[in-house]
């Protein structure tokens, strides 16, 4: 018996872990920025965004989505512990598709990636960044967490505010403008839920090893 019970501990254990953390895999990023700072302090008068982009789940936001794990470019790679984030290990970063558009269009920021750099983590800066790849291509935003609603095996809620970054700073002319909270984010991620394909493997697993067993 204990040689049975120690056979299914190592046969189940690799298959578990696949189970132990959530790979975001798609959803929306709602972006609301208070263009009335931007211009008044920063002379960013917003003129458009990029077609397809539609309204956010944030009062005055538009809605950028998740890039897929599959994408072929800038794949999203975010992974976090289930019920542990941000304490519990996490990892990559989340993909954007589409721009936004100021001063009749031309200046653009967009395909913006959301990740995460410990040495950015100062003040009131949670770590968290978000950086424009396309147009302006820096950091834009440094973060602070306002709230954390859901960070389970299936979605991950995340809102926070948008903070101009040293980078943006020095791009606008005014160093002044740093940790500026000038807009908020909502980020709404999907999770899949394991493939029956994974659960299939686990319980085959199970059946080989109580064929050997018998035999």
């Amino acid at each position: 018996m204990k040689r049975l019970t120690t056979a299914l501990v190592a046969a189940l254990a690799v298959p578990t872990l696949a189970f132990a953390q959530a790979d975001v895999q798609s959803g929306f990023t709602s972006v609301a920025l208070d263009t009335a700072t931007l211009s008044a302090a920063a002379g960013l008068d917003l003129s458009s965004v990029s077609p397809g982009i539609g309204a956010g789940t944030l009062p005055g936001s538009v809605a950028f989505p998740i890039n897929a794990r599959d994408a072929a470019t800038l794949p999203t790679t975010f992974t976090y512990t289930p019920n542990d984030f941000p304490t519990g290990p996490f990892s990559g970063s989340i993909e954007h598709t589409g721009s936004v558009f100021f001063n009749a269009d031309a200046v653009e920021v967009g395909n913006f990636t959301i990740g995460f750099d410990a040495a950015r983590a100062v003040g009131a800066a949670s770590g968290f960044y978000v950086e424009s790849t396309t147009g302006v291509a820096a950091i834009l935003f440094d973060t602070s967490v306002v709230a954390l609603d859901s960070a389970s095996e299936s979605q991950l809620d995340l809102t926070v505010d948008l903070l101009v970054s040293p980078e943006f700073a020095s791009f606008l002319g005014d160093t002044a403008l740093t940790g500026a909270d000038v807009g908020d984010a909502r980020i709404l991620a999907a999770i899949p839920e394991p493939t029956s394909l994974s659960l299939l493997g686990v319980l085959g697993g199970v059946a080989c090893l109580a064929r050997r067993i018998r035999s």
